[in-house]
C-alpha cells in the first residue's frame, strides 16, 4: 500500500511542481543552475496556507485530510501569536517525499471587518474532496486505475483559490492588518513554496546554503539578505524573493488582474549532527519566512 501511496503522491507533487515553477522563474533558475553541475534536487517540505474558520473547506484540516488518507501524519505544531497563526508540519509516508508545512490565520483575531472579509469569501468556496474519496485514496491499491486518475486530477485542480475573486478594496483592505491574509484571499490554497534540500544536492560547488545562495544570487536571483540559523545549527533556512504575478481583482462588475506578490524558493540545510538530521521546524525561522511575501 506504501508503494501506491507514494507513486500517488510523487504524481501530484509532479503536478503541482509544474504549475509553480511556471510560474515562479527563480526555481528554474535554481534547477539549471543543479542540472549543469550534476547535482540532484530532493524537495524538502511544501508549504501551504489557509484560513482558520467555523466554515467549510477552511483550515489545516481541509488540505491536510487527504494527504494524511495516503499516510501523512502530523508531527509538529507552531504557534505564532504576532501574527494569529497556527502550523503544523507532516512527515511523509515515505523518506522520497517532502514534508509539508501548513498554516492557518485564526480569523476569530481579525478585526471586524476583516473577519467580515474573509468569511465572505470562505462562505462561497468550492467543494473540496468527498468522504468518499478520502476512502479511496486511503485504500488506493484497490482503485480501479481511472478512478485513480479522476481523483489526481480533482485533487491537483485544488490547490488554487477556491473562492471568486475578490475585489481590489477588501485585499487592500486585509493587507493593511495581515499581509498572510491578503496573500491567502487572492491565492487562496496555491503552493507557497518549494523547497530545496541543500544537504542532498551532492554537489561539492553548492556544498552548503552559503554557497547556494551565492549562486542564485550570481545567477541574478534576488535574495533574503539573511540566512536563518548559525552555521553548525540544526536548520538553516534562507529564499529568494517572491516574484510578482499578475492576480484576478473584481473591480466592480469586472475582473481585472493587478500585480501582487506570489511565492518564494526556499533553501533548507539540515546538517547531521551525531549522526542524525533535524527534520522539523523552528517557530522563529519560520517566522521570519511569512514575511517573504509582504509587499515593498
Amino acid at each position: 500500500m506504501i508503494i501506491a501511496h507514494t507513486a500517488f503522491l510523487e504524481r501530484l507533487f509532479d503536478c503541482l511542481w509544474q504549475e509553480y515553477r511556471e510560474r515562479v522563474s527563480y526555481a528554474r533558475v535554481y534547477e539549471d543552475l543543479l542540472l549543469a553541475r550534476g547535482g540532484t534536487f530532493r524537495n524538502d517540505h511544501v508549504a501551504f496556507r489557509t484560513f482558520a474558520a467555523q466554515s467549510r473547506w477552511t483550515g489545516i484540516a481541509a488540505l491536510s485530510r487527504p494527504f494524511e488518507a495516503l499516510g501523512y501524519r502530523a508531527a509538529g505544531a507552531y504557534d505564532f501569536p504576532d501574527k494569529s497563526l497556527t502550523s503544523v508540519h507532516f512527515t511523509p509516508p515515505s523518506e522520497n517525499l517532502p514534508k509539508l508545512f501548513v498554516s492557518e490565520l485564526r480569523t476569530w483575531e481579525l478585526s471586524p471587518r476583516a473577519r467580515r472579509i474573509v468569511l465572505k469569501a470562505t462562505a462561497r468556496s468550492a467543494p473540496r474532496l468527498s468522504d468518499a474519496d478520502l476512502a479511496g485514496l486511503s485504500d488506493l491499491p484497490k482503485v480501479a486505475a481511472r478512478r485513480r486518475e479522476q481523483l489526481l486530477r480533482r485533487w491537483a485542480s485544488q490547490f488554487a483559490r477556491p473562492w471568486p475573486a475578490p475585489t481590489r478594496s477588501d485585499a487592500a483592505a486585509l493587507e493593511r492588518e495581515s499581509q498572510f491574509a491578503a496573500w491567502t484571499l487572492l491565492h487562496g490554497h496555491s503552493v507557497n513554496h518549494f523547497t530545496a534540500a541543500v544537504h542532498a544536492q551532492g554537489v561539492d560547488a553548492l556544498a552548503d546554503i552559503e554557497l547556494t545562495a551565492a549562486a542564485l544570487k550570481a545567477a541574478g536571483v534576488p535574495m533574503k539578505p539573511e540566512i536563518e540559523g548559525e552555521p553548525g545549527s540544526r536548520l538553516r533556512q534562507t529564499s529568494t524573493r517572491a516574484v510578482v504575478v499578475p492576480v484576478e481583482m473584481r473591480a466592480g462588475a469586472r475582473v481585472v488582474k493587478k500585480p501582487w506578490t506570489y511565492a518564494y524558493f526556499e533553501l533548507a540545510e539540515r546538517p547531521l549532527i551525531d549522526g542524525r538530521r533535524f527534520e522539523g521546524f523552528l517557530g522563529s525561522q519560520a517566522s521570519s519566512l511569512f514575511e517573504m511575501t509582504r509587499r515593498s
